[in-house]
C-alpha cells in the first residue's frame, strides 16, 4: 500500500511536531505499535573476481525499512564502466572464475526481474556499480526488498557483479552478462 508522505507541521519554540489530520493521509494497514521489526542483522562479504583475489568489501545492515548496503572495490578491481550487481540464492563463490554455483537470484520469479519491470522486481534486483577509469568502485545502495537475517539461514546468499549494466528489464538477468566477482554474504558478530 503506498503512503503519502505528508510534512510535519513545526512551530518555533514548540517541543512538538503534529502531522495535519486529514482523512487521505491515514495509513489504516496496521497500528504503528503492531508492525513487526525486523531483526537486527548485519553482514559482510569479501568480494572475489574472476582469479580468486580479493577485490573488495561489503558490508550490509538491516534497518527498520530494508537493508543498507556499502561495497567498496579496489583500484584494478573491475573494468572500467557499469556493472550489474544482484544478490543470488546461495551463498557458494567457490567456482571461481564463473561463479555459477550462487545459482539463481535471490527470490527468483519467471518474468520478473528487474528494478523498471512492472511485474517485478525479484527480491535480489539492485541498482548497478559504476567504476571509474582505475577499476575502483564506491557504492551505497538500500532495498526494502528482502531482509537480512532470514536470507543468511540455509544456503545464504551471495553478491554478484556482471560484466555489464543490467538493464532492469530484459529477462532474466537484464542482460548482465557473465559474472565477473561474487562475494558469500556472512552474518557479522562485530
Amino acid at each position: 500500500m503506498l503512503k503519502t508522505v505528508v510534512p510535519a507541521v513545526c512551530a518555533l519554540g514548540l517541543a512538538a511536531c503534529a502531522t495535519p489530520a486529514h482523512p487521505e493521509n491515514h495509513t489504516p494497514d496496521m497500528p504503528e505499535a503492531a508492525k513487526p521489526v525486523p531483526a537486527e542483522a548485519s553482514a559482510i562479504a569479501l568480494i572475489i573476481g574472476g582469479s580468486g583475489a580479493q577485490i573488495g568489501l561489503a558490508r550490509l545492515k538491516q534497518g527498520p525499512h530494508g537493508v543498507l548496503m556499502e561495497v567498496t572495490i579496489d583500484e584494478g578491481g573491475l573494468a572500467p564502466g557499469w556493472h550489474g550487481l544482484h544478490l543470488h540464492e546461495k551463498g557458494d563463490c567457490s567456482d571461481v572464475g564463473t561463479f555459477t554455483l550462487s545459482g539463481g537470484h535471490h527470490g527468483k520469479a519467471e518474468g520478473k526481474h528487474g528494478l523498471m519491470n512492472p511485474v517485478g522486481p525479484e527480491m535480489g534486483d539492485l541498482p548497478n556499480i559504476w567504476a571509474g577509469a582505475d577499476g575502483a568502485a564506491g557504492y551505497e545502495a538500500f532495498t526494502g526488498l528482502f531482509e537480512l537475517a532470514p536470507a543468511l539461514e540455509g544456503d545464504g546468499i551471495a553478491l554478484v557483479i556482471h560484466q555489464n549494466r543490467d538493464d532492469h528489464l530484459t529477462q532474466p538477468i537484464g542482460g548482465a552478462g557473465p559474472r565477473v566477482a561474487c562475494a558469500v554474504i556472512e552474518a557479522d558478530g562485530s
